[in-house]
């Protein structure tokens, strides 16, 4: 497909939008763009879109990479609204969480587009390097259709099931994980220096022992130690994701509860005793203050706030 010079198009040119348009252009993609931001994010080889109607237009399969599920379900409905549209698919890699991702789903089957939900996890350095892990779902002909534009976003890409919703699951999943990672890394590396120990000994031997993770083996020594902090993701996009993450678990939660179970009692997704959300509101509110006090920067800083605090 990428041969025949196939037109995809491109809505949301930030840091991992950018990069992701701009591997689709070196893959052989004729590549048509938008920004709400304007025209000076579109990449070099891709053609800039007035707007998403544009877009649409000219495209037969148009990637998301939008801030969150309202701006994605928006874009979603102007596709739908337009009548001389070419797109025939979409392939959303923004993190929206499960029932945004079911209700754009929906929406775009109901006008005769394929949605496949295709979040990604690995930083702007990975989709630069064409390393970003590209999680994917969809039904088998929408993702048979789409395989040759998930294979120009990245080289790592895993379809991990047949509706879409679950692969926002998954997403969520691992930024939680990530989330609890960094921030109980911040605490413990703060406690470490400030008992007297060195950060870059502290992460060497913790990168050998069973406290290794991403934070240890890719924040800090990064981003903290070097004091760079610019790994390309802000605290207010993991706050919102780990808010979404905690959503998610709540909603199963309480698909799941006994009819007799009160809204009170201690397995509720609302109370403070819920087992499969205790974790998760620790770190949701560790992330909800940061983003609070430091709107916007690096997620990576979480190390002084939580040093700080």
């Amino acid at each position: 497909m990428a041969g025949t010079r196939a037109t995809v198009g491109f809505v949301g040119l930030g840091s991992m939008g950018g990069a992701l348009a701009a591997n689709l252009v070196a893959a052989g993609f004729d590549v048509v763009a938008h920004d709400a931001a304007g025209p000076d994010r579109v990449p070099v080889g891709a053609v800039g879109a007035a707007d998403v109607a544009e877009v649409a237009g000219r495209a037969d399969t148009v990637v998301f990479s939008l801030p969150d599920g309202a701006v994605s379900e928006q874009v979603a409905g102007e596709i739908v609204a337009l009548a001389g549209r070419r797109a025939a698919y979409v392939v959303d890699t923004s993190t929206v969480g499960v029932a945004a991702a079911r209700r754009i789903a929906g929406r775009l089957a109901g006008a005769g587009v394929g949605y496949v939900d295709a979040p990604v996890s690995g930083g702007v350095a990975g989709a630069r390097a064409r390393t970003i892990a590209v999680m994917f779902a969809g039904s088998d002909a929408d993702c048979a259709a789409v395989t040759p534009v998930l294979a120009g976003l990245s080289d790592r890409r895993t379809r991990v099931g047949d509706e879409p919703g679950l692969a926002q699951a998954l997403k969520l999943a691992n930024n939680f994980l990530s989330a609890t990672a960094l921030a109980a890394t911040s605490e413990a590396i703060a406690f470490g220096t400030s008992a007297g120990l060195d950060m870059a000994t502290m992460l060497d031997v913790l990168n050998g022992a069973s406290g290794r993770s991403s934070a240890t083996a890719d924040k800090f020594p990064n981003h903290v130690l070097t004091e760079r902090y610019a790994a390309g993701f802000t605290n207010s996009l993991m706050a919102k994701d780990v808010a979404l993450y905690l959503a998610a678990v709540q909603e199963r939660d309480g698909a799941v509860r006994s009819p007799q179970n009160s809204p009170n009692s201690p397995n509720s997704p609302n109370s403070p005793n819920s087992r499969s959300s205790r974790i998760g509101a620790v770190t949701a509110s560790v992330w909800e203050r940061f983003a609070a006090a430091a709107s916007g920067a690096d997620f990576t800083r979480i190390y002084p706030f939580v040093k700080g605090t």
